[in-house]
C-alpha cells in the first residue's frame, strides 16, 4: 500500500454509516485509522463488534455508549476504549461529532 501523508477534510466525501450517521475516512494507512462521524439527535450506532481495538473522542454533542454491556453518557471531551471482540454501540441524544481511532484499519470502510 503506498503512503498517504495528507488528508483534507474539505476533500473527503462523507458516507452513510447508518441512518442519521454519516463517516469520512480522514486517515489511514495498514495499522491505523481515524474517521470523523456525525450524528444527528436520535441516531443510532447499532451494537456489532469487530477485531480492531477502537477509541473514540467526543468533538460535539451528548452520546450513550454501551460497552459490553455497561451504558455510560459522554460529551465533548470525553473518550472511550474498545477492545478486540467487545460488543459496543451508541445513541447519539444531541447532535454530534466524533472522532473513531482503529488499529489496524478498517478495510471495510474503504
Amino acid at each position: 500500500m503506498e503512503i498517504q501523508n495528507f488528508f483534507i477534510n474539505s476533500e473527503i466525501p462523507a458516507q452513510d454509516a447508518d441512518p442519521g450517521v454519516k463517516r469520512k475516512v480522514l486517515a489511514y494507512h495498514e495499522n491505523l485509522m481515524v474517521c470523523e462521524l456525525t450524528f444527528q439527535t436520535g441516531a443510532v450506532g447499532k451494537l456489532h463488534t469487530h477485531a480492531h481495538e477502537q477509541c473514540t473522542y467526543i468533538i460535539s454533542g451528548k452520546f450513550e455508549f454501551d460497552i459490553g454491556g455497561k451504558k455510560m453518557i459522554l460529551g465533548p471531551g470525553d473518550s472511550t476504549y474498545k477492545q478486540s471482540g467487545i460488543v459496543h454501540g451508541s445513541v447519539c441524544l444531541e447532535e454530534g461529532k466524533l472522532i473513531d481511532i482503529f488499529t489496524p484499519m478498517r478495510k471495510d470502510f474503504l
